[in-house]
């Protein structure tokens, strides 16, 4: 049996800069009807940039909503109308100053679906030239240089948290196996 939530109403009732807030009132079956929060996201892209001897470049930065700093692969959010492979490509020289030869596509994902829409777009990047990063002004950015089977032992020690990066460590790991 497949049951679906009509939306019967929509209020949005925040605006801003990354997100924005709505209430959903919807029809359940039987006619009940629930409301549901729903965080509105135009969506990320994030990379695993792979060197040429197989390690991986990973970011460390402190995460405010987290109030600790967490390990990830260098993402951000897509601007309204940008391409998430254009989006990955700024964000991986802005965050890393590596400039890759060639980008490819691994999967996407929703990050949150439970109260958000925000998909993620997850891409690999080869052929790496490392540059000076141009993080933006409120960015403040320490770069790691991995081995994989270092940072799969990192997920299980609990260092590395962050659920795209956790994500695209392991697609990637099973990738070059």
């Amino acid at each position: 049996m497949t049951i679906t939530e009509k939306t019967i109403s929509s209020k949005r009732i925040y605006e801003g800069k990354i997100i924005n807030l709505r209430i959903d009132t919807i029809e359940l079956p039987e006619q009940k009807y629930s409301k549901r929060e729903i965080v509105e996201h135009n969506g990320g892209s994030a990379v695993i940039p792979v060197t040429e001897d197989n390690k991986i470049i990973l970011v460390k930065q402190f995460r405010k909503a987290a109030e600790e700093y967490l390990i990830e692969i260098p993402a951000g959010k897509i601007d309204p109308s940008e391409d998430p492979k254009d989006c990955v490509i700024r964000e991986l020289v802005e965050e890393t100053g590596i400039n890759a030869g060639k980008i490819e596509f691994l999967f996407k994902c929703y990050s949150t679906p439970g109260f958000s829409n925000e998909v993620l777009h997850i891409y690999a990047a080869y052929d790496l030239e490392f540059g000076a990063p141009a993080p933006d002004e409120d960015e403040y950015i320490e770069i790691l240089k991995l081995d994989i089977d270092e940072a799969i032992k990192m997920i299980y020690d609990g260092e590395i948290k962050d659920c795209k990066t956790i994500s695209a460590i392991l697609a990637i790991r099973l990738k070059l196996s």
